[in-house]
């Protein structure tokens, strides 16, 4: 096992060695399993999400959609009209990771 970081006496996988640290490294930031969550209910506009997200700014919103977009899990789609309109939905790779989302849901209903 190669070491990128050292944290609490703990020698962590380099990413690119291990498949749960390449997923973490996708889904673990701040606010984005709350998106995932979100978008597993169906496709949702800019505004719904931040309505949804209590506390999330609109720079950090756009930031993780972005990502989420680049890693192919979420799709934008822009919508004709005055204004345009775009909106998110999960792509077959983030429908992938619903699964997870309820195995903590579980695990947070269980233990915590």
């Amino acid at each position: 096992m190669l070491a990128s970081q050292q944290k609490g006496g703990y020698v962590l996988p380099e990413p690119a060695s291990c498949p749960l640290a390449r997923a973490a490294a996708i889904v673990g930031s701040r606010w984005t399993l709350l998106i995932l969550r979100e978008l597993s209910a169906g496709s949702r506009r800019f505004g719904q999400l931040q309505a949804s997200l209590v506390g999330i700014s609109p720079k950090t919103l756009s930031d993780r959609l972005k990502t989420l977009e680049r890693q192919g899990i979420v799709r934008r789609s822009e919508h004709r009209g005055a204004p345009v309109r775009v909106s998110y939905e999960l792509t077959v790779k983030g429908t992938g990771l619903l699964p997870v989302l309820d195995s903590l849901r579980t695990y947070g209903e269980t233990y915590l």
